[in-house]
């Protein structure tokens, strides 16, 4: 199955709490925090709402 590499590249400062649920879904902590998730709708959904927060490198 396919992953995804997530970064976090910005600050959660300013955030509302929707995004910060989204952030923590995706078990991101802090900036340079990095992740592999599967690559499915759900996710690729999750992404779309922080996508101004983290960078998505496809493995």
């Amino acid at each position: 199955m396919a992953t995804l590499k997530l970064t976090q590249r910005k600050s959660r400062n300013g955030c509302d709490r929707r995004q910060l649920d989204t952030l923590r879904s995706l078990g991101l902590r802090r900036i340079g925090h990095t992740v592999e998730v599967v690559d499915n709708p759900q996710t690729r959904g999750m992404i779309a709402k922080v996508r101004h927060i983290v960078e998505v490198h496809e493995s």
